[in-house]
């Protein structure tokens, strides 16, 4: 039981630590990517619209990577 309780808090943990670097490098990619198909400087709107996307992304992406490294690193709890 302890250890089904650490393996889930060491999950959390990696997740939101990883939460912020990983959204803003997600909406530095998105946003470079887009000035350059447009050609121009975006407007805040899209910025926003663009930080919103990083956040759902970052949302699915950072849980998932932190259960997977930690069941590699850790194993499965049992």
């Amino acid at each position: 039981m302890m250890e089904t309780v650490l393996f889930v808090l060491y999950v959390a943990l990696l997740a939101a630590m990883l939460a912020y670097p990983v959204s803003r490098w997600i909406w530095a990619l998105a946003v470079g990517s887009l000035q350059r198909q447009y050609g121009r400087e975006l407007s805040e709107a899209e910025v926003a619209a663009q930080r919103r996307r990083a956040w759902r992304l970052t949302a699915v992406i950072c849980p998932a990577f932190s259960f997977l490294f930690n069941l590699s690193t850790i194993g499965w709890p049992l």
